[in-house]
């Protein structure tokens, strides 16, 4: 008894870690904070169904969708939006396919740095206007909040999550993210730019609003490519948590079951109108400093996030936030989502001396970044889902070796 009950406090406490995360997402791309936490919840529950609950990880909402649902929601509406992130659940299960038959030769070979790491910066990149948009207050080209109120809410915000992320230790280092959300929000509670009256008209219990995907194949299409960076972050997070444990989760269960118990989490949120999820790193850290390495914590804090799902009035204070606030955090979120695509060069030590992987990378982010079109008919595809496509083609057609050589021939 006395260990279930400390289980279920320590999946409260995960669920706290993952939750400034976890509905920032819906708040940034319009979507149900509702449906990230039933997403959520149900997703990290059919993950640890595919897993048998081998793994201590928890699905959240994914950032590097963040974009492409903005971008599909104003091109072909939520609906069609919801059937494209269904879609790219299949993502997850043609790379647990192909890792279970071939092993990670070939997925290397497709994806390699070179390719991932411009993508992931197109992901940041292609939507920091956007986030500027909402630090000045500003929502289809007018001034809903007067800019200098704007910038100071974003301001706030935005030096609180810094100094959570950059000089706090413990706990509220997890948490950047929500502590500058919480302070953002409570400043602008006094600056009167708050609206308590959705949550006074809410109800305490509500059923969440589904969304029912609306099959379009181009909406389809565009979201696949996309699903190719949140794959390569499952596989990091996976070996990641394996580092933190000293277990080989890649072997046992099995990086095929991890990846296809994410794609079952990413086509559930599809169905019911949420966000794709993802493993988070912010609980591969609380896991860390707990060293509570036992999986049941996290089927406890799917539970919490199922139940806290049906609470009307805490959707309502989700949803109060001022745009400039969230504004704020974007700034940090997106250019840090950038900077993880810059790493992964770097690491990979990724040489940008050679013409062709210079091409890749340039060419690469200027179709993303400039939301360079391919229309076919009523088919349109663009920004990070035609990115990938050109970065993964490009990598397969310019050669490499011959160009190594030379340059090898020549420092001899």
């Amino acid at each position: 008894m006395f260990s279930s009950i400390k289980q279920s406090v320590a999946g409260l406490q995960i669920l706290f870690v993952a939750f400034g995360a976890m509905v920032l997402v819906p708040l940034l791309t319009g979507l149900n904070p509702s449906m990230a936490l039933l997403g959520a919840g149900v997703g990290t529950l059919l993950f640890q169904l595919c897993t048998r609950r081998q793994v201590p990880i928890f699905l959240g909402s994914s950032f590097a969708f963040i974009a492409p649902i903005i971008y599909a929601t104003q091109t072909w509406g939520l609906p069609s939006t919801m059937f494209g992130l269904f879609a790219a659940g299949f993502m997850y299960f043609i790379l647990a396919g192909i890792i279970r038959v071939r092993g990670m030769g070939l997925v290397n070979r497709l994806l390699p740095p070179v390719v991932i790491g411009p993508v992931i910066m197109v992901i940041g990149l292609s939507v920091a206007q956007v986030a500027c948009n909402m630090a000045m207050g500003r929502a289809g080209g007018q001034q809903v909040i007067p800019l200098s109120t704007a910038l100071t809410l974003a301001g706030i915000s935005l030096t609180v999550t810094l100094i959570a992320a950059v000089f706090c230790r413990g706990w509220i280092k997890l948490i950047p993210i929500l502590s500058g959300v919480v302070v953002g929000y409570v400043v602008a509670v006094f600056m009167g730019e708050v609206s308590f009256d959705g949550m006074v008209n809410a109800p305490w219990l509500a059923m969440p609003h589904f969304v029912t995907p609306e099959i379009n194949w181009a909406a389809a299409l565009f979201m696949l490519p996309v699903a190719i960076a949140p794959c390569i972050e499952h596989i990091g997070g996976v070996m990641a948590i394996g580092g933190v444990t000293g277990k080989d989760y890649t072997k046992e269960p099995g990086l095929h079951r991890t990846l296809a118990g994410d794609g079952f989490g990413v086509c559930f949120a599809g169905l019911i109108g949420g966000p794709p999820v993802t493993t988070y790193a912010e609980v591969t850290g609380a896991v860390m400093i707990t060293r509570n390495f036992n999986p049941v914590t996290m089927t406890w804090a799917a539970v919490f996030a199922i139940i806290l799902a049906f609470f009307g009035k805490f959707n309502a204070l989700l949803t109060s936030i001022p745009m400039p606030v969230m504004g704020g955090i974007m700034l940090l979120l997106f250019g840090s989502i950038a900077a993880i695509g810059l790493k992964t060069l770097i690491e990979a030590k990724v040489d940008l001396g050679l013409a062709r992987n210079i091409a890749i990378v340039a060419i690469t982010l200027t179709v993303g970044i400039g939301a360079l079109e391919l229309k076919i008919g009523d088919f349109a595809l663009a920004g990070v889902g035609f990115a990938s496509i050109v970065a993964i083609v490009l990598n397969l057609i310019l050669p490499q070796h011959s160009e190594e050589g030379e340059i090898a021939s020549a420092r001899d």
